[in-house]
């Protein structure tokens, strides 16, 4: 992958990352609407989750992305930046009409939801103050109110856009349920004789207590076991064969030794076994592989390894345990190179058949093209019916 694909995709699970603190931060324990520092905190948390997904959009809108990443990706992570910016508002909607902070919060909470911008100068910045009144912290918070349902409104159209969005009926159904709270809230707030012009709400500034931090794996650091190791060899021990177990086959040294040979390494195999020696009476044949020795696994043991086991075996002798190959089965170390062999011995098959005789070139219905050449119509014309061997006398026979 490219180097500007693999930025998007780390920006994209930072995102999920974050998303992930402010879910751990609202469903455990929802916040009270009259707890302010939670209400706030919740507002801050789902302004920087808005953040990081519309950082990600950006991202995906430059040139070398674009062309290659999927529409539904796109679109879920402005659906996703909609959201979470409608419910800031909502959250900061909850502090100005859950109930007044006490007076010396006031500044305090005046500047985590209402900053002031950073380059104005300092002399000209006014004095921090909320409204105190309940009708001013109405009106602002029906402010913010109107700010999440519009946003909520524009997540639940591109939901509707991508194809692979409407799939997916519990996004659907999150969103719907987002933007119905919203609107009764609202409707609470709104009474029949208010004639005055709403504010507008401004930007709830992202803030977060918490930012996922992206590690470098390190591989080496962790032990792990393989847990497929015990099986033996991929290349033999695979599914693409079928094995029968043999054994444990007790064996006794004779006069002749045990009576096979062994070649490869891990695992061993039996390459040849004499007739009538003790390998061949225990029911031992080529092509077995060795796969315990006396119980111990032997797998993935070297040839040396096992001669030395063998060669040490006292009068008492050895317990073999081997794994025969049933028929049907690929045999190992081919893999898919038989289909391609078997084809090309079928195409040398076939270059050596005779070849097919050809066809005469006469027509199968028989019309004689000199009855067109004759004719000036140039109709065809049926060519004499052939004789038949019945319509002719019968001769004797001399």
């Amino acid at each position: 992958m490219s180097p500007a694909s693999l930025r998007v995709l780390e920006q994209l699970m930072a995102a999920q990352a974050q998303e992930c603190v402010f879910e751990g931060l609202s469903l455990p324990a929802p916040a009270a609407p009259h707890d302010c520092p939670a209400q706030l905190r919740l507002a801050q948390e789902a302004a920087q989750v808005a953040a990081e997904y519309e950082q990600v959009r950006r991202a995906m809108a430059q040139p070398p992305v674009r062309d290659y990443v999927p529409f539904a990706w796109s679109a879920l992570v402005m659906v996703k930046a909609e959201h979470f910016r409608a419910l800031a508002h909502v959250h900061a909607a909850t502090v100005l009409c859950g109930g007044a902070p006490a007076e010396a919060e006031l500044p305090v909470r005046e500047q985590e939801v209402h900053p002031e911008p950073p380059d104005r100068p300092e002399p000209q910045r006014p004095a921090l103050a909320l409204p105190r009144e309940p009708e001013e912290r109405r009106k602002l918070g029906k402010a913010h109110l109107r700010r999440a349902i519009l946003g909520q409104e524009a997540a639940l159209r591109l939901h509707a856009v991508g194809r692979a969005l409407r799939r997916v009926d519990p996004l659907q159904a999150v969103l719907a349920q987002a933007l119905r709270r919203s609107l009764a809230q609202y409707s609470a707030l709104d009474l029949e004789d208010d004639f005055f012009e709403a504010p507008e709400a401004p930007d709830i500034p992202p803030r977060t207590h918490r930012r996922p931090e992206a590690r470098a794996p390190s591989f080496s650091r962790v032990k792990v076991a393989d847990i497929f190791h015990r099986l033996g060899p991929p290349s033999v021990f695979s599914a693409r064969n079928r094995w029968r177990l043999l054994g444990p086959v007790h064996l006794a040294r004779g006069e002749g030794g045990f009576g096979f040979t062994l070649r490869g390494d891990a695992p061993v195999l039996i390459a040849a076994v004499n007739p009538g020696g003790r390998a061949a009476a225990a029911g031992l044949r080529e092509g077995d592989y060795i796969v315990s020795v006396d119980g111990q696994p032997s797998r993935w043991w070297k040839h040396a390894e096992v001669v030395a086991r063998l060669k040490g075996v006292g009068a008492e002798g050895v317990s073999l345990q081997v794994a025969s190959l049933l028929p049907g089965a690929e045999p190992p170390g081919t893999g898919d190179r038989r289909p391609a062999l078997r084809g090309l011995l079928r195409n040398q098959e076939r270059s050596w058949e005779p070849a097919a005789p050809r066809a005469s070139p006469r027509p199968l219905l028989g019309w004689s093209r000199k009855a067109k050449r004759g004719r000036p119509g140039g109709r065809l014309s049926p060519a004499p019916p052939a004789l038949s061997c019945s319509a002719l006398p019968c001769c004797p026979r001399g």
